[in-house]
């Protein structure tokens, strides 16, 4: 019989994985809507375009990770003005981030064209779609900052009801814009900036009755010396711009797989993207139990509770990996199904069949690294977090030049697989000096 906390951790994480797993709904909406009154033109212009939004909200996403692990230790050591506190300086934050995105938008949009290769008729395309969506850009941060929050206070359910707010009003509008108004690309962009305006308020309004702050204005101003303190900022910025070299260095690991891939050909490189959607699938599951494993962590460490805090990341651990193996199980016994639901190209599919076993053994092992990543994020030990990517980086690159020469592309996933794994030993190197921590202090 299973201990009742593993029940409450797996509560938690399930509307977690249901929020995750809604996500690929924004772009499956973008491209239906899109495809069923467009041109192969204006789906290339959606493409690139999220592309673009893709890794600029992704590297911001330490709004969302930097929150979680201060908002989970203040409520772990029982100061409800700091918690309110961080709600603020987070939102702020979001929000100062976003209107310079706003402000700089010629630059960012100028400096993605050119980096494009694309034809001058998607181009423009890409164009109108980036200068409408990028008004949302402050709406999006400040909702990162919220569901930080959510995260860290253990208020799952309310993610899972602002991510399938999001998605489904996204829905309704391209309906609205693009298939009722036929505003082309156009309306896809404006329907997705109103739908992030439109949930930010539903965010703050929730979050707002969950934490009883009647008038947050006016809390804000009772709490502004407390928000704006020195060395709170201070931690603040050395935490995120840690998670933010952390992110782009796990960009980076990604982007240097596809072009790797590339380099043997167009069907390796599109096998590879085929598998690669069962990594992303499965990341969906275990990043639940991670997200849970910050909140957790965080409240224990918060709390100065070592018996707890080595309980929480046991159980959440045990949770994740019996997952990961489950994923795994499902890849290597049933690849061949999903492989043909997802490509009719002979060449790849038999390529991507080939290779699946590789993507099952990268699941199986990665849930220790972000088991350890969700840790890390709830002590708010980002230092380590970056260098431990950027080392696991430098591996997986150098393993992967020389493995690539004598193996091919079985090469690169062994460098891949070893990618992972050498980041979750990279972080368990410094995971004693945690416990160290709690105990001392």
């Amino acid at each position: 019989m299973l201990d009742k906390n593993y029940y409450r951790i797996i509560k938690l994480a399930f509307p977690i994985v249901l929020a995750n797993a809604s996500v690929p709904l924004l772009g499956l909406a973008d491209t239906a809507a899109i495809g069923h009154t467009g041109s192969a033109v204006d789906l290339g212009a959606i493409a690139l375009s999220s592309l673009v939004f893709n890794f600029v909200y992704w590297g911001f996403g330490f709004l969302r990770q930097g929150t979680t692990g201060f908002i989970a230790q203040s409520v772990g050591a029982k100061d409800k003005d700091e918690v309110e506190a961080i709600v603020f300086r987070s939102i702020l934050l979001g929000l100062l981030i976003g209107v310079l995105l706003v402000c700089l938008q010629k630059i960012i949009g100028i400096g993605a064209l050119h980096l494009m290769s694309a034809s001058d008729e998607i181009k423009i395309l890409v164009e109108q779609y980036f200068y409408i969506r990028i008004w949302g850009a402050p709406a999006t941060l400040i909702t990162f900052s919220i569901l930080g929050t959510l995260i860290g206070m253990g208020w799952t359910k309310d993610l899972l009801f602002i991510q399938l707010f999001l998605n489904g009003l996204n829905v309704l509008l391209n309906i609205v814009f693009v298939v009722g108004l036929n505003m082309g690309v156009e309306g896809i962009a404006l329907g997705t900036v109103l739908s992030e305006v439109f949930t930010l308020f539903l965010a703050l309004f929730l979050l707002f009755k969950r934490m009883d702050l009647k008038s947050p204005l006016q809390r804000c101003k009772v709490l502004f010396n407390r928000i704006v303190e020195r060395g709170k900022l201070i931690a603040l910025f050395r935490v995120n711009g840690d998670i933010m070299i952390r992110t782009l260095a796990l960009l980076s690991g990604f982007a240097w797989f596809a072009n790797q891939g590339a380099k043997f050909g167009d069907e390796v490189l599109a096998a590879n993207h085929v598998l690669l959607q069962f990594v992303s699938l499965s990341a969906f599951f275990l990043d639940g139990y991670a997200h849970v494993g910050e909140m957790l962590t965080g409240q224990a460490y918060g709390a100065r509770n070592k018996t707890l805090f080595l309980r929480e990341v046991k159980q959440s651990t045990v949770l994740a990996g019996l997952t990961s193996v489950v994923l795994a199980s499902i890849i290597w016994m049933f690849s061949d199904v999903f492989i043909s639901l997802l490509t009719v190209d002979k060449e790849v599919r038999a390529l991507a069949s080939q290779h699946s076993g590789f993507a099952a053994v990268y699941v199986l092992f990665s849930f220790v690294a972000f088991q350890l990543d969700g840790v890390f994020i709830g002590v708010t030990r980002s230092r380590e977090m970056r260098n431990a990517t950027l080392i696991a980086l430098s591996v997986f690159i150098s393993s992967g030049l020389l493995l690539t020469i004598y193996y091919g592309n079985a090469g690169l996933w062994i460098a891949f697989i070893g990618y992972v794994i050498c980041r979750a030993l990279a972080l368990g190197a410094y995971y004693p000096a945690i416990i160290r921590d709690i105990t001392q202090r």
